[in-house]
C-alpha cells in the first residue's frame, strides 16, 4: 500500500465514454477462473458497461474500460469470432471520421486469456501513399464485485489507488484497496513501448509506408495482496499464453469420448457442447469441477456442477470424479444460519469476491439449496455404476453418510403438515427465499397466481430422495452395512406411497409443483414434475400421466417444455422461471420420458433442442430462451435477454439427450454394458461412439437407423465387458 494513493480523478469523474452502450452481440472468453466480456471490437466500453462487460478473476472486475482507438475514434468492424473460447479474434478497418482513406486500415486484434489476458494488434496500411496514425488504448479498472455488477448496492466500497511514483514507459499499473485492506492491481505491461502515457491511456505515433504493417502487444497480469489472482500461472508471452491453452484443450479433447453423426450440422452442435465443457472447467486448490456459466455464475455451483456431471458421464466420468470429491471437501460441518449451513449439507455456491470477504453476502461458502445433497448421492451411485471406482466411493462413504443424516434431519424437523418431506425455508437474511433449481423469488406459486408461503416441499426434491435411497442402500451392502441398506428401502418406499397421495391433483391429473407451509399442494402445471419420471418416485399409472401432460400445448412452446403453463396467471414466457424454456431441465425431462417408455416424445424434445442449438451463435445452447409459442411457419425464438452463454449445464444437455436416445445401461461392478432398444431420431442415421469408457473397459460403438428400426455394433474393445444389446 506504501506504493500507491487514493486516485481523487477517478474516484469524481472515471472515465469518459467513446460511445454510449456496448455494441452488440458481446463475445466471451473463458480461461479456468478468467473471464472476459467485450463487444465485438474487442473493447470494454469503460463507464457504458452496464451490460457487466470486463474482465473478471475472482469475482472481481479487473478491467472495466479497455478502448482501442486511431486518430479518436473506434474502429469499424469487418469479422470476428470468439469460437475458440478462450481467445477472440478481430478484423476491423478505420471509421470515415477519423481523417483517414476510408477503408485503407487493416487491424487485427488477437486476445487470449490464460492467467492474464494477453493482446497483439496488428496494422496494415493498404492505401497507396503514407498515412499517420494515432493509435491509442485506454483502460480502467473499478475492481467491482461481481455482486455490484449484478446491481447488489453497497453502504460503502473500498479505494481506487495510483503509483506514488512515476512509472516506467512500458507499464500502467490500475489498483484498488478493498474494505477488507486487500489490494487489488492491474498491470499492463507492453511488449512496444508507447510513445506516451496520459494517467490510464497508451498512445503511439505511427507513419506507415504503403502496405506496411506494424505489430504491437501487452499483457495484463491480475494481482491480490502481491500475488496472482488467478489459479492458472500467467505466461510470459501471447504465445506462450496461446500454446498453454490449446494443448490443454487438445490433451482433453483426446481424453474424452468422441461422438460422429452423419448429420454434420450435429457433429458441429455436440462439438461446441464440448469445446464448452472445457472451458466452464475450473481448478482450485481444493480441487476441480465445471462452473456453472458465464458471466454471472463462473464459479463452483452444487447443483449445476452436479447436474453437468450427471449428463457428461458417457463423455467424460472424470468431471464426476472431481466433482464428487471437491463438494465433498466443502461439505457444511457446523449449523451456521448466516450461511444456511448445516452438518453434512453440500453447497450452493461459493465466492472470492470482496463483498464475500467482507461478509456482506454469505457465500463463503453459501448452502442455500435443498436439492444439491440428494444430487450428490445420486451422482455418486451413477459414477459407479459408470465406473465400479470402489476406492472412491469407499473415501467418500463418511460423506455420503453425513449427506444423508442431514437429508433425514431436514425431513424430521418439518412442521407436521410437512413430516418425512424434505423441505426448504431460508435462514440467512441474504440467502435465496426460493433453494431449488427454480430460486427466483416469484417461481412457487399457486394455480391462482399466488406466491406459496413455506416451508416449500418441492416434487423433484422428494424423487431425488427417493432415488438416493434406493441407489445408496445397494452400495450401503458393499460395505457390510445390510442393517442401514433395509433401513434406506424402507424409507423409500414409506415415501413413495405418502408422496404419490399428497402430491397427486385429482382434477388436473397431474403432479403438485410442492407442498406449502400448511401442507397444502401447490397446484400449478409446471415442468418439476419431469424431473421425478427418472426418479422411480411415482407410481405407473402416475407416470403415464405426467409423461402425457409435458407435451400438451400449454406446456409445449414448441421449442420446448416451459417452466410454467401458459393458462397460468402468473406466466410470462420471458420470465426467468414463470414461462421460458431451460435446455438442461428439458434434457431431463427427455430422460425421464424414456424411463418410463415415451419414447416419441422425447425424441420429440431432443429434435426441438437440437433445432435451438442451430439458431443460436457458434451452434451454443443458451441457459434458457423466452417460451413464446412456435406459431407454424413464423414461430420465432426468442432469445432471453440476459442468458448465461456459455452454461454448464445447457452445454451437457445434448449428451443426456443422446443417453436417452441409446440407452446406455452401464453396471461396471457387475463388467457389463446394457444397451436398450435404441432409437435414433429421422434426421440422425448414423451414430457413432469411440472411446467410451465403461469400468476398466474402453469400446467404439457404431448405431446405424434402418428404416424404423436402429441397430447397434459394438466395433472395437479393449477390456473384458460384456455388452448386452436389447431390443
Amino acid at each position: 500500500m506504501e506504493n500507491f494513493v487514493v486516485d481523487e480523478q477517478q474516484l469524481e469523474g472515471g472515465w469518459p465514454c467513446v460511445y454510449t452502450e456496448a455494441r452488440n452481440p458481446l463475445q466471451t472468453l473463458k480461461e479456468n477462473d478468467l473471464f472476459m466480456v467485450c463487444d465485438s471490437l474487442g473493447n470494454i466500453p469503460g463507464n457504458c458497461n452496464s451490460t457487466g462487460v470486463g474482465l473478471f478473476c475472482a469475482d472481481t472486475r479487473y478491467l472495466s474500460r479497455l478502448e482501442l482507438q486511431l486518430n479518436g475514434r473506434a474502429p469499424v468492424l469487418l469479422s470476428g469470432t470468439a469460437d475458440a473460447g478462450f481467445e477472440a479474434m478481430m478484423l476491423l478497418t478505420n471509421s470515415t471520421e477519423d481523417g483517414l482513406p476510408q477503408d485503407s486500415i487493416g487491424i487485427s486484434r488477437r486476445i487470449v486469456l490464460c492467467g492474464g489476458l494477453f493482446e497483439t494488434i496488428q496494422l496494415n496500411n493498404y492505401a497507396t501513399h503514407p498515412v499517420e496514425i494515432a493509435l491509442s488504448l485506454s483502460f480502467g479498472a473499478d475492481f467491482a464485485d461481481l455482486f455490484e455488477v449484478r446491481g447488489y448496492q453497497r453502504a460503502e466500497r473500498g479505494k481506487l489507488l495510483r503509483p506514488v511514483r512515476p512509472l516506467p514507459p512500458d507499464q500502467i499499473v490500475l489498483a484498488y484497496q478493498g474494505l477488507d485492506k486487500a489490494l487489488m492491481e492491474t498491470h499492463i505491461e507492453f511488449g512496444t513501448v508507447p510513445d506516451r502515457t496520459d494517467g490510464t491511456t497508451a498512445s503511439w505515433s505511427l507513419v506507415l509506408g504503403s502496405h506496411q504493417e506494424v505489430s504491437l502487444n501487452y499483457r495484463a497480469y491480475l494481482f491480490r495482496d502481491n500475488e496472482p489472482a488467478s489459479y492458472t500461472p500467467p505466461p510470459a508471452t501471447f504465445d506462450q499464453a496461446q500454446a498453454t491453452a490449446l494443448n490443454a484443450q487438445a490433451g482433453w479433447l483426446n481424453s474424452i469420448t468422441h461422438i460422429t453423426a452423419d448429420n454434420q450440422l450435429f457433429s458441429e452442435v455436440l462439438e461446441r457442447s464440448v469445446r464448452d465443457l472445457f472451458l466452464l472447467r475450473v481448478s482450485m486448490p481444493e480441487g476441480r469441477s465445471v462452473a456453472a456459466g458465464v458471466p454471472w455464475f463462473a464459479t463452483l455451483f452444487g447443483r449445476d456442477s452436479l447436474i453437468t456431471a450427471s449428463q457428461t458421464l458417457l463423455l467424460d466420468p472424470s468431471i464426476a470424479r472431481d466433482t464428487l470429491k471437491l463438494l465433498a471437501h466443502f461439505q457444511g460441518k457446523e449449523d451456521n444460519q448466516w450461511r444456511d449451513e448445516q452438518p453434512g449439507k453440500i453447497l450452493h455456491e461459493i465466492r472470492r469476491g470482496e463483498m464475500a470477504r467482507c461478509q456482506e453476502v454469505p457465500h463463503t461458502p453459501y448452502y442455500g439449496t435443498i436439492d444439491a445433497t440428494p444430487l450428490w448421492l445420486m451422482l455418486l451411485a451413477e459414477y459407479y455404476a459408470w465406473t465400479a471406482d470402489v476406492n472412491l466411493v469407499r473415501d467418500l462413504w463418511p460423506n455420503a453418510l453425513a449427506a444423508m443424516a442431514w437429508i433425514d434431519r431436514v425431513r424430521k424437523e418439518q412442521p407436521e403438515a410437512l413430516a418425512g418431506y424434505l423441505a426448504y425455508d431460508r435462514q440467512s437474511m441474504r440467502g435465496l427465499a426460493n433453494q431449488g433449481w427454480k430460486d427466483s423469488n416469484d417461481c412457487i406459486v399457486h394455480a391462482d397466481g399466488t406466491l406459496a408461503e413455506g416451508p416449500i416441499a418441492l416434487c423433484e426434491v422428494q424423487g431425488y430422495v427417493y432415488a438416493c435411497k434406493v441407489r445408496l442402500s445397494q452400495m450401503a451392502r458393499l460395505f457390510g452395512e445390510d442393517a442401514r441398506a433395509d433401513t434406506w428401502l424402507r424409507d423409500a418406499r414409506d415415501l413413495r406411497e405418502r408422496f404419490n397421495r399428497d402430491f397427486w391433483l385429482t382434477e388436473q391429473d397431474y403432479c403438485a409443483l410442492a407442498l406449502d407451509g400448511a401442507g397444502r399442494p401447490v397446484a400449478s402445471i409446471t415442468s418439476n414434475p419431469g424431473h421425478c419420471l427418472s426418479t422411480g418416485i411415482l407410481s405407473t399409472e402416475h407416470n403415464r400421466a405426467v409423461a402425457e401432460r409435458l407435451t400438451a400445448p400449454d406446456l409445449f412452446s414448441g421449442w420446448g417444455v416451459r417452466t410454467l403453463h401458459s393458462s397460468s396467471p402468473a406466466y410470462n414466457p420471458i420470465g426467468y422461471h414463470t414461462g421460458s424454456v431451460w435446455p438442461h431441465d428439458n434434457s431431463l425431462i427427455a430422460l425421464g420420458l424414456r424411463s418410463v417408455g415415451h419414447v416419441s416424445q422425447m425424441l420429440e424434445i431432443g429434435s426441438v433442442l437440437f433445432e435451438v442449438a442451430q439458431n443460436q451463435s457458434y451452434y451454443r445452447l443458451p441457459e434458457l430462451f423466452c417460451g413464446f409459442t412456435r406459431d407454424g411457419k413464423h414461430g420465432l425464438l426468442a432469445s432471453y435477454p440476459v442468458a448465461c452463454s456459455p452454461q454448464a449445464w445447457a452445454a451437457g444437455c445434448l449428451f443426456q439427450i443422446l443417453q436417452a436416445i441409446v440407452n446406455l445401461v452401464p453396471d461396471a461392478p457387475s463388467n457389463c454394458l446394457r444397451i436398450i432398444d435404441p432409437v435414433l431420431p429421422d434426421w440422425l442415421e448414423r451414430l457413432e461412439f469411440r472411446n467410451l469408457k465403461v469400468g476398466s473397459s474402453v469400446l467404439d460403438l457404431e448405431f446405424e437407423l434402418a428404416g424404423s428400426a436402429t441397430a447397434c455394433r459394438v466395433t472395437n474393445k479393449r477390456g473384458n465387458l460384456r455388452v448386452i444389446i436389447e431390443s
